[in-house]
């Protein structure tokens, strides 16, 4: 399920829960509250270090003296926009403030190239004059984009169109303008690309790592509501990498209410 973008001020709403059905659902359902905060629930953004980290919403950090980035209008018209939200003008920390900064990156079956989807329902296109674009609704090879690792500037991206020509972005003394038509790579098509984290696979696997090992004994036996011994601790620790944490604490609640009247 795709979640709303959020951003930096924005004010979060808590959502109402069901009420559980008795003493031991209501236990579990405060066991999973405080333990289920996992990738996907996770807005923060993080830099693409890879063509296969690109993935869902992210915005194309321009190489201008400026923090700006790539952005479009609901008429599909493209332009760069002013970034706001960054640290110490570090492009690498920068987020979007504004939702025509948002693209959406999906892989194009069958291929390596991935096409960016604009605010407006629209798909980035680049003509064989390198003029952009958002205007067209189904993808095209004018729809299909390349993103090369740049030799030029660490954690960067040339991104590369289907006439074999790079973004590029023009910073001169009239006005900034983004084009595709540079015919090798260089600084100025080395785009820096900032996604959402719970999209990028390695964040994501080792946000679940991290948040499996994360448990002490303390919490386990609050969990089941007794003290437990070295080898019950051991089992569900192991449980919860396997994926069957919630039985294995059910499992172990039974056998101390069998083990109290035993």
């Amino acid at each position: 399920m795709v979640k709303p973008l959020t951003f930096k001020g924005d004010k979060k709403t808590k959502k109402r829960k069901a009420a559980p059905s008795d003493d031991t659902d209501a236990s579990i359902s405060k066991e999973v509250a405080a333990n289920h905060h996992g990738p996907e629930d996770d807005d923060s953004w993080v830099t693409a270090d890879t063509p296969s980290d690109i993935a869902g919403p992210l915005i194309f950090v321009l190489p201008l003296a400026e923090p700006s980035c790539l952005a479009c209008d609901a008429s599909g018209k493209v332009f760069i926009h002013k970034l706001e939200n960054l640290v110490e003008g570090d492009p690498l920390t920068a987020e979007p403030h504004d939702v025509r900064q948002v693209w959406i990156a999906n892989r194009i079956v069958g291929t390596e190239k991935v096409s960016f989807k604009g605010h407006n329902g629209r798909y980035l296109g680049c003509d064989t004059k390198g003029v952009l674009s958002a205007t067209t609704e189904a993808i095209s090879p004018e729809e299909s984009f390349l993103c090369v690792e740049s030799s030029e500037t660490l954690q960067a991206f040339s991104i590369q169109t289907q006439a074999q020509q790079y973004l590029t972005a023009h910073d001169d003394s009239i006005k900034y303008e983004v084009r595709g038509d540079a015919s090798s790579t260089s600084t100025g098509t080395a785009l820096h690309i900032r996604m959402q984290a719970r999209f990028k696979p390695r964040f994501k696997e080792s946000k679940e790592s991290r948040s499996k090992e994360k448990i002490s004994r303390k919490e386990l036996e609050e969990s089941v509501g007794r003290r437990l011994d070295e080898d019950e601790v051991r089992r569900l620790k192991k449980a919860r990498v396997q994926g069957n944490f919630h039985e294995a604490i059910l499992d172990a609640r039974v056998k101390g209410k069998h083990d109290k009247y035993s």
